[in-house]
């Protein structure tokens, strides 16, 4: 894919993308943090887009531990 990928939740550029059976969706950072317990939930595979940054998928309370 050539294209730039946008969040599907606003106009940023999408840093992950979620896999799921029906299809996949772009996010930005801040909302594949926002949205990554429902997309695991229902088996998406969350995939960090190459050329990136990494997002900060864990949770604070993960972190701080």
């Amino acid at each position: 894919m050539n294209a730039t990928a946008y969040c599907d939740r606003c106009p940023a550029r999408a840093r992950v993308r979620a896999e799921l059976p029906a299809g996949e969706l772009h996010f930005c950072n801040h909302h594949a943090r926002e949205h990554r317990d429902r997309l695991g939930a229902v088996g998406a595979t969350l995939v960090i887009l190459p050329g990136r940054p990494a997002p900060i998928l864990s949770r604070a309370a993960d972190r701080a531990a």
